[in-house]
């Protein structure tokens, strides 16, 4: 009985140090290839406007060094704890979103979506998205523990979305940044899916989106548009990328041709010719398309594939985890991860009209890549812990 109760006990210590070292392994790759990209794609723009072509990845790997950091705290740090703070993390996002409108807002390439501490300047919607991660995960348990059928009433959902849904709105009121708020109710909409295994509420949701969209389709082939403003025109772009080849569709046909041009096996690393000043801010969100031209079909596909194992990671930590609250919070990263990668390849491939959005530990931005690497950190934290 002793040695069965002693084998016992080294095997719960063993699997709480048991972390997922598979998901660690893609997200290294992701960041390695993703700083070699931002140097290839911005070198040439980098040299001849700044007269340094390692300008954008020496900002990007000081970003980086700072998302390990944060990486490593989140791990050693108790992801239980976070439950203590979920209504603090949506005030905390929805007031750090309304100091935009203050002194401390900056704007940057046309948009006010940045806040300036001196020490450390951030977008106040990166933030959100760990906000509403972490207050959903802990409501919805919550929620669970008062009864099996208290989420699936109105009166539930209702208390579930009404917060992440007012998040959405001040991140597109104030900052006017449609793809952020697109993915905030994005992620809440999934791990409701999670936890109401009741698929009425999605249908309807789901007819109710694509209503509205076809809609707007409607009305923006049929009607005159001229003026009416930059998100109605770029809907126009998508639809007829030809007629608005100097305006609105100009960055997406340019990454068209970059997708094009590249073949299966690309041009070569380092080769592609729109990115030198053809194709504007490639190493933002397009930068899919130069992955495409330098690259290929090829480079194009392993990098989804890379992401698939990423995200199918996160799914078995989800349903392996040893409480509800942890398994939601992989819930919302995993929500997070996919929906911005189907966004951003759909984006660039004109799929979907073009709002912005980059591509996870790849394109070049700071405050994604620090707040992306703490999301890893907190996955983490719950893989060591799984059964």
């Amino acid at each position: 009985m002793a040695k069965t109760r002693a084998k016992r006990q080294v095997q719960i210590r063993h699997s709480r140090h048991n972390m997922d070292y598979i998901l660690l392994t893609v997200v290294l790759f992701l960041i390695a290839f993703g700083l070699l990209m931002i140097y290839s794609t911005s070198s040439y723009e980098a040299g001849d406007k700044i007269g340094d072509s390692a300008f954008y990845l020496k900002k990007q790997l000081q970003s980086t060094i700072v998302g390990f950091f944060a990486l490593a705290v989140m791990i050693k740090f108790p992801y239980k704890y976070l439950q203590k703070f979920d209504l603090m993390a949506i005030v905390v996002s929805a007031i750090l979103l309304c100091l935009v409108m203050t002194p401390l807002g900056v704007t940057r390439n046309g948009a006010r979506r940045w806040l300036d501490f001196k020490v450390i300047s951030f977008q106040p919607a990166e933030v959100a998205k760990i906000g509403v991660i972490v207050y959903l995960a802990s409501i919805i348990q919550k929620l669970e523990g008062l009864g099996k059928n208290v989420i699936r009433t109105p009166k539930g959902i209702a208390i579930v979305m009404i917060p992440p849904t007012i998040i959405a709105a001040l991140i597109y009121g104030i900052t006017r940044n449609m793809s952020s708020a697109i993915i905030v109710m994005g992620i809440a909409v999934a791990m409701l899916f999670v936890a109401v295994p009741d698929y009425k509420w999605f249908i309807a949701m789901g007819a109710g989106v694509l209503a509205i969209v076809a809609a707007v389709v409607a009305y923006v082939s049929s009607a005159d548009t001229t003026g009416a403003g930059f998100r109605l025109a770029r809907v126009r772009a998508w639809l007829e990328p030809e007629a608005y080849s100097t305006d609105e569709a100009f960055q997406t046909l340019q990454a068209l041709y970059a997708i094009g041009s590249g073949g299966i096996w690309g041009k070569g690393l380092g080769q592609s010719m729109q990115k030198r000043g053809f194709l504007p801010e490639a190493q933002n969100d397009m930068i899919f398309s130069i992955i495409c031209e330098e690259l290929g079909l090829f480079g194009a596909m392993a990098i989804i594939l890379l992401f698939v194992i990423l995200i199918w990671s996160c799914m078995v930590i989800a349903n392996k985890a040893v409480d509800r609250f942890g398994s939601l919070l992989v819930v919302g990263v995993m929500s997070h991860y996919a929906i911005q990668v189907i966004l951003n390849i759909a984006v660039v491939t004109n799929t979907i009209p073009n709002t912005g959005i980059t591509l996870p530990f790849i394109s070049y931005g700071g405050t994604a890549t620090l707040f992306l690497l703490t999301e890893i950190g907190i996955v983490l934290n719950v893989s060591k812990s799984c059964k």
